[in-house]
């Protein structure tokens, strides 16, 4: 960047800064000691979750890794296996945690276009029983899948595949809400078959930190043992669950925003002949000629508009600190680009 102001980050959402209401919500907190469960925040907290997921206990945790790994870890004993999609956050991006503190092993089955798994498919990864064969014990599911969203129904129909296999499941929906708010749904619409949810805070929600896990009382209960061994067990972490009700009561709804300037970057960005691009919620993928590609980033970077740019495909994230000015100047600064190659 070389100095350059920041003009638009696009990165990801994850980039948010807590409103000035959402910081004096969290100056104002009430607050205890929650390793003894005595801070009302984070208990009020839980007791939202549960209510809005419509289970029966919910847990705070510092990160989606960190509540992805404690559920694992409440499902599945050393030497089980865990079957999930091959271009999930678990998979790829968690460190191999679930592996390396749990002794769990992934069994990645192939996903479409979409990100999507087949129920045929979650199916016939299941073990038979056999003395050579690790248990298959968890199926984890994803919503949204790199901003694509999975529906309702193949939600519905791949959690009742995996409990009639005997698989307990467990949904990360870091950006579950994204999924929510693009189908017009509550979230329990996709948890009719799901035993443990993951729910990101700090991502188009808006908080600095935080995730919830909601199940129930028994898993929950296991979860609460993994996430101290996990080193997650916080003080008086109210502050930061002062954040997470505030987004919670104030910046689901506005995701849709997030998502119609997505829109209108993909709109934009499809009027260049040279690109391939898809979008779904507040995610768009690009992916220019090879031989323009690293010129586009120094270019983009230039003018202070930052995505990540991975080879071949280029990912923008919108978010609730990118607004219109932004959005424009993103499609703009591109459509420049591939004008002066004409």
């Amino acid at each position: 960047m070389n100095g350059t102001p920041i003009r638009g980050d696009f990165r990801s959402d994850t980039l948010t800064v807590a409103s000035h209401a959402m910081r004096e919500a969290m100056a104002t907190a009430e607050v205890g000691d929650d390793v003894y469960g005595e801070d009302p925040t984070v208990n009020r907290l839980q007791e939202h979750v549960a209510g809005l997921t419509g289970k029966e206990a919910a847990l705070f945790l510092n990160s989606g890794t960190q509540s992805n790994l404690s559920a694992v870890l409440a499902h599945c004993q050393r030497g089980d296996e865990f079957i999930i999609g091959r271009e999930y956050h678990i998979f790829l991006n968690e460190a191999a945690g679930a592996a390396a503190f749990g002794g769990a092993s992934p069994w990645p089955v192939e996903v479409d276009s979409n990100g999507s798994l087949a129920p045929d498919d979650v199916r016939d990864a299941v073990r038979e029983s056999d003395q050579h064969h690790p248990v298959s014990r968890l199926l984890c599911l994803e919503n949204t899948v790199n901003g694509c969203v999975q529906p309702v129904e193949l939600v519905d129909k791949l959690a009742a595949t995996g409990r009639d296999c005997g698989l307990a499941v467990h949904l990360d929906g870091a950006r579950l809400f994204n999924a929510a708010v693009a189908c017009g749904v509550d979230i329990t619409a996709f948890l009719n078959h799901v035993d443990t949810v993951s729910l990101c805070l700090s991502k188009g929600l808006g908080a600095p930190a935080g995730t919830v896990l909601a199940g129930d009382r028994a898993t929950i209960d296991r979860a609460f043992r993994a996430r101290k061994m996990l080193g997650g067990g916080m003080r008086q972490v109210g502050h930061l669950a002062a954040a997470g009700l505030h987004a919670l009561e104030h910046n689901i709804a506005r995701l849709a925003d997030d998502h119609a300037r997505a829109e209108r970057v993909a709109e934009g960005l499809r009027a260049i002949d040279a690109l391939s691009l898809t979008q779904d919620t507040n995610m768009v993928w690009v992916t220019p000629p090879a031989e323009h590609h690293d010129d586009l980033v120094a270019h983009l970077e230039s003018e202070g508009l930052l995505g990540i740019f991975w080879k071949p495909t280029m990912r923008f994230v919108t978010h609730l600190d990118v607004d219109d000015a932004q959005v424009e100047s993103l499609v703009d600064s591109f459509t420049r680009f591939f004008d002066s190659r004409n």
